[in-house]
């Protein structure tokens, strides 16, 4: 499959798009759902609703939303193939479009046909972190949609056959690295997939990546930032990099210049960077415009034809109007293997939803504006003056991310004295860039989290690069870890937190 097979993407009207968008679902829903799915053919009887019931995208409020937790409880229950399309062999060779299919091609070409259409022979699954993984599984055709959603991916990075790609996203049942491959697979462009910092650590990246010379950099936003710091710590050249694509994690401005900063004092200056979204549940991801650093993010282009975002008030449900904050809840209307209706991410989109056609590319599609947070991230913290004060933890790391003179940070939660009865305090761990100041970067930071948060870190401790790799977890967790709670839990950081009272001595020399 050629990357530049489908020049119709953004190139309908959005009153063409979504006419398409309710055909599809009105298909969708009477021909695999309500034959297929055992959970929602359960559901939709319970609550009394027939295949004609649901008509358009108009009728979505009437099925309820799907969460994390509904995943959680059947995979705990052994129940998650109830959320399969799993037709009925028998009854899928009666159907009559099997039957006038086969008297087009043949039995066995039949056959083979609708194998590739059901059968499961691809599995990705959720990270885990707070739950239970959650196996999601796709047949030959989501395969190849998850291949024109990376192809799309690379022709926003204005990618060529010439350009060679070099994945780092590391070796696992992970959406990133799967629609990495098969992007690059159907493109016909070279590419090399190192399987990240777990299989080869970071140094063995570092060989690859001077060795294979990639015009294309793909990986995780931390990853990629430790990938490009240990080059220019050991004094490699990096030339001929025009793209970074992350994904994974959030990429906010300030990293974004850091990583463009690195890059070009390793030889390839005038770098364009892009991001993705995803998530498993979707059996895809979505991209911005490839643009500067230092231009706004242009929102992510969504592909209309393969799912549906609605955009809700996070408290109530209740949908919002265009372009208005909200939390971002994904009804695919053209799948097979695992499928989830309404799904609640629990990702809040700082601008929502937009159908106006891109400034950058001028695709007309629907794209989601304005940075991308977790509901989770707003965590409740027990302070000495505020009881049960809830900070945001997503505005931290923007803060975070925004100062130059910080390298990496990981922030902490962990109870005063290790005494789980104690208050809660919030310690700050960060490098610093050369050529600043411990005393410069406190006083910024610590003015920074007044101003947003309204509390500061209780402590700050300063690391170099490789001890920010081990408290991160590079070459050892899936995804790095830049905001730990052990708080209830013994601490599991790859690096001992420092003695009480050597804490107490790094701070003093913090200030002096």
């Amino acid at each position: 499959m050629n990357m530049h097979k489908h020049p119709a993407w953004g190139r309908k009207s959005a009153d063409e798009a979504l006419s398409g968008q309710n055909k599809a679902f009105r298909s969708f829903i009477r021909n695999q759902i309500f034959p297929h799915s055992l959970h929602y053919r359960q559901l939709f009887k319970k609550l009394g609703i027939n295949p004609g019931d649901l008509g358009g995208l108009e009728d979505l409020p009437r099925i309820p939303f799907t969460s994390k937790a509904d995943l959680a409880i059947a995979v705990s229950e052994e129940r998650i193939r109830d959320f399969v399309l799993l037709p009925d062999p028998k009854k899928l060779r009666r159907r009559p479009s099997t039957l006038f299919r086969a008297l087009l091609t043949g039995p066995e070409r039949t056959r083979i046909s609708l194998d590739e259409e059901y059968r499961p022979i691809l599995l990705t699954s959720t990270t885990g972190r707070s739950a239970e993984p959650v196996p999601f599984l796709y047949s030959r055709r989501d395969i190849n949609h998850l291949a024109v959603m990376g192809g799309r991916i690379m022709q926003a990075g204005e990618c060529t056959r010439e350009d060679r790609v070099l994945n780092v996203f590391p070796y696992a049942p992970h959406l990133a690295y799967w629609l990495t491959y098969h992007a690059a697979d159907s493109a016909g462009v070279f590419h090399l997939g190192t399987g990240g910092g777990k299989t080869m650590g970071t140094d063995g990246n570092l060989r690859l990546l001077v060795k294979s010379k990639p015009t294309i950099l793909v990986g995780m936003p931390t990853f990629v930032y430790h990938l490009l710091r240990r080059a220019l710590d050991v004094g490699e050249k990096v030339e001929g990099l025009k793209v970074i694509a992350l994904g994974g994690e959030k990429a906010p401005p300030g990293l974004r210049r850091k990583l463009a900063g690195l890059a070009e004092e390793l030889g390839s200056p005038g770098l364009r960077i892009l991001s993705t979204y995803g998530f498993t549940e979707a059996k895809g991801a979505w991209t911005e415009c490839s643009v500067s650093p230092a231009d706004p993010s242009t929102g992510y282009h969504l592909s209309p034809e393969f799912g549906h975002i609605e955009i809700v008030d996070p408290k109530t449900g209740e949908p919002m109007p265009p372009e208005t904050p909200g939390e971002i809840i994904y009804t695919p209307l053209d799948g097979r293997g695992s499928i989830v209706l309404r799904y609640r991410t629990g990702d809040l989109s700082e601008g929502g939803l937009t159908w106006k056609p891109c400034p950058a590319c001028g695709r007309i599609l629907p794209r989601l504006l304005g940075r991308i947070s977790r509901v989770s991230e707003q965590r409740r913290m027990k302070l000495d003056k505020v009881k049960g004060s809830l900070v945001d933890f997503n505005e931290l790391e923007v803060i975070l991310d925004d100062v130059d003179a910080i390298g990496s940070w990981q922030l902490e939660l962990c109870k005063a004295n290790n005494d789980p009865l104690e208050v809660d305090e919030l310690h700050l761990h960060l490098s610093i860039e050369p050529n600043h100041s411990k005393a410069d970067v406190e006083n910024l930071v610590r003015r920074r989290f007044r101003e947003v948060a309204e509390i500061t870190p209780n402590q700050i401790f300063y690391h170099n690069a490789e001890e920010m790799r081990k408290l991160h977890g590079v070459g050892k967790n899936l995804k790095e870890e830049k905001i730990v709670d052990h708080r209830t839990v013994a601490p599991n950081n790859p690096m001992p937190r420092p003695h009480p009272k050597r804490r107490r001595n790094q701070r003093k020399e913090a200030v002096k």
